[in-house]
């Protein structure tokens, strides 16, 4: 299975909703990302097949290393560009939905080198106070 961004997109929901409650489910995923359970179900199924996720008898999600992995650096990517794109004017959530479109598309190098800046900023920011 490649590492859509659909799939990017699930592993980043099931971080997101592991930090805000303690056992996350199918229908937590489908309320959060709007989708039908029947789609739901397919994917997880297919990411638990290549070790993404691990699904208990009680149907607990949860990531396994190399998902968490993705979705550290997913949510991590939505993150800064979000406040980048706050940093530049852009109203909070626009900022959010565009980041969500940037993040899985920006190479890694591009990336990088704007969180470097975007660190810098709030480097700078913290010495003027």
């Amino acid at each position: 299975m490649a590492i859509t961004e659909a799939v990017e997109n699930y592993l980043e929901t099931i971080l997101i909703l592991s930090q805000k409650q303690p056992d996350v489910h199918a229908i937590d995923i489908c309320s959060y990302l709007g989708y039908s359970r029947p789609t739901v179900s397919i994917i997880l199924k297919k990411m638990k097949d290549e070790g993404l996720v691990s699904v208990d008898d009680d149907n607990h999600i949860r990531l396994t290393d190399a998902g968490r992995h993705v979705a550290e650096r997913i949510y991590d990517r939505h993150n800064v560009l979000t406040e980048l794109f706050i940093l530049l004017g852009v109203n909070r959530d626009i900022a959010s939905e565009d980041a969500c479109k940037v993040e899985h598309d920006i190479s890694d190098e591009t990336f990088a080198m704007l969180k470097s800046h975007y660190r810098k900023l709030l480097e700078k920011a913290a010495k003027n106070k």
